[in-house]
């Protein structure tokens, strides 16, 4: 099935939820990420009548005024994975400081702007211990890298979300929970998955800085200015934490999780043995 499925191991994830081992192939297209369009990738080939799993009914929405169909909305895989490890479920008792996530591109789009300027924003509206969490390609620059360690912050990835089902880290999206569990804020320069989750456990969340510009990014989706039009108040550098929990429930739709039998039969998985 789609690769993209794989991306951040959330088919790992949700197998370990539907309880069972590796990440079979889902019947269908999962959507892997925050998206304010149809809830996948511009250009996302569709095959006639493959289910498409989505986090939110405002996703679905979407998708169905573009002529798409369908849909099941099913949540975040974030939110499964929060109950395959509920020992996760509170701060770490030294929890402290921000984690922040600059916008990162992949391999077919580079980020276009100035790392010394989003250090900048940071020193401005952080304080305590920082954490910059950068994607594996902007990690693996030493420039890029440095920008941030020589400002002090403590420069991390959580690894490789993997590409046409090669390098997958299955583990990226636990690597990321236990990382979030360390800190008490959460900020980007764009509102994203990041922030999202976060918020979704109690960090205060904040966006600012510069977005920068994202490669031959299509027009479609509207850019910055159609996200900060419609969620003026997720874009500030300090957003109330009762707005940001309602936005991130709705966002990742928290009403709306599949049982472990549900998910098995939604993506034909109930012919696999179960981890004994």
């Amino acid at each position: 099935m789609h690769h993209a499925n794989h991306f951040y191991g959330h088919a790992h994830v949700m197998a370990s939820y539907a309880g069972l081992p590796g990440a079979p192939g889902i019947w269908g297209y999962l959507q892997h990420g925050w998206n304010i369009l149809d809830g996948f990738a511009f250009g996302t080939a569709f095959v006639d009548g493959m289910p498409k799993f989505v986090w939110s009914d405002s996703v679905r929405r979407r998708g169905w005024s573009m002529g798409l169909r369908n849909y099941s909305v099913i949540g975040a895989a974030w939110l499964y994975l929060l109950k395959v490890h509920p020992e996760l479920a509170t701060p770490a008792k030294d929890a402290a400081g921000t984690i922040f996530y600059p916008f990162h591109g992949w391999e077919g789009q580079h980020v276009l702007g100035d790392h010394g300027r989003i250090v900048a924003s940071i020193n401005e509206h952080e304080k305590g211990p920082v954490t910059v969490c950068l994607y594996w390609n902007e990690y693996e620059n030493p420039a890029i890298r440095q920008v941030y360690a020589r400002a002090g912050f403590r420069v991390i990835t959580h690894g490789y979300r993997g590409l046409h089902w090669l390098g997958t880290d299955a583990d990226f999206l636990l690597k990321q929970l236990r990382e979030v569990r360390k800190h008490r804020r959460v900020a980007s320069n764009r509102l994203s998955s990041a922030v999202l989750y976060g918020a979704s456990l109690g960090l205060q969340p904040g966006v600012y800085g510069d977005p920068m510009l994202l490669e031959n990014e299509h027009p479609s989706f509207g850019g910055q200015a159609r996200i900060k039009r419609l969620w003026p108040e997720m874009n500030q550098p300090y957003v109330p934490l009762d707005l940001a929990r309602e936005f991130t429930d709705t966002e990742l739709g928290v009403e709306h999780l599949a049982g472990p039998a549900e998910i098995r039969e939604l993506f034909r998985w109930t012919t696999l043995k179960a981890v004994s």
